[in-house]
Formats: structure tokens, sequence, C-alpha cells
């Protein structure tokens, strides 16, 4: 399930972004409640696209404290997530989700409009050419 509040998008610089053409992502309501038990008050979750893994790209999660001038910051329900301007451009539209199974957890990215397909693991895609 999806929350229906609206997000803000700001810069490392403060500078509120709510009409950017870069593009948004957005954050599920299992990710929200799972990164409010889980994140100190200054920590964020750090969502970041790096080459590598099974189809090219992969999606790396962490949780860091530092937001540098590139970065841009999705807040939700009091949840943050932020992600530079380089993996935005691969992430654009798609929402960030906590996926809790029998023998996993783990933040994923779902309904990318820029992959084209992901492997089984749910961690690496390639993009739409």
């Amino acid at each position: 399930a999806t929350i229906r509040v609206q997000w803000v998008a700001s810069s490392a610089s403060g500078e509120t972004l709510t009409d950017s053409n870069e593009g948004q992502i957005y954050l599920s309501e299992n990710c929200v409640k799972r990164l409010l038990e889980i994140a100190e008050a200054s920590e964020f979750l750090r969502l970041q696209v790096e080459g590598g893994g099974c189809s090219g790209f992969q999606y790396k999660f962490s949780l860091d404290t530092v937001v540098n001038s590139d970065d841009r910051i999705f807040e939700q329900g009091g949840a943050r997530v932020v992600v530079d301007l380089d993996s935005l451009s691969f992430v654009k539209g798609a929402m960030v989700d906590f996926n809790q199974e029998l023998i996993r957890s783990s933040f994923q990215v779902v309904n990318n409009p820029q992959a084209e397909q992901g492997c089984s693991c749910g961690s690496s895609f390639s993009i739409k050419l």
C-alpha cells in the first residue's frame, strides 16, 4: 500500500523541488514504517545505483547521515530517502518498498519505469534504451 501524502523533495541547499524536472521517487507505506523503526533521528536511507549485478546495474541501500550537494531528499511521513542526481536518473518514477519474507527482509526498488528487466534477486536491472 502506498501512503497518499504529498512528497517533498529538496536539494542539499534546502531548495524545495516539488516542480523539479529531475524526477521523483515514491515511498511505500512499508518503507516509511520500517525506516521510522530503524533510523536514528539524523539518519536516512540512501539509495544508490551502481554498475554491476547480474543485469548491468544494481541498487544499493545504506543508512547515512551526510547529505551531499548533488543529493535529492524525498521525505514522506517523517521518513527520508536520499538519492544522488546520477542515481536518480536510473530510478525516477520508481517506488522504494520494504519487503519482509520468511527468510529475508530488504528494501527494494519496485515499479521502476527506467528499468527494462530485473533479475530474480530484485537488486539488479538493465535500463531501457
